[in-house]
């Protein structure tokens, strides 16, 4: 009906282990595992990066929940 919250998330995995992550809700990268770190740390300094993310969920989600 229109009314669903709606998020985007955007997940990083090697060997099956998820290591980074982007969740509209949270709006930043965080790491999952050590092996995350690094790049949640680069990809949270690069504003543009951020914003294309937080942009995310009215891009690819929101027009399938209209």
């Amino acid at each position: 009906n229109g009314t669903e919250r709606v998020r985007f998330v955007e997940r990083y995995i090697h060997n099956r282990q998820q290591f980074v992550h982007f969740d509209s809700d949270v709006g930043h990268y965080v790491a999952d595992t050590p092996l995350g770190e690094p790049d949640a740390k680069d990809w949270n300094s690069r504003t543009d990066l951020l914003e294309q993310r937080r942009a995310a969920v009215d891009t690819y989600c929101q027009h399938n929940y209209g």
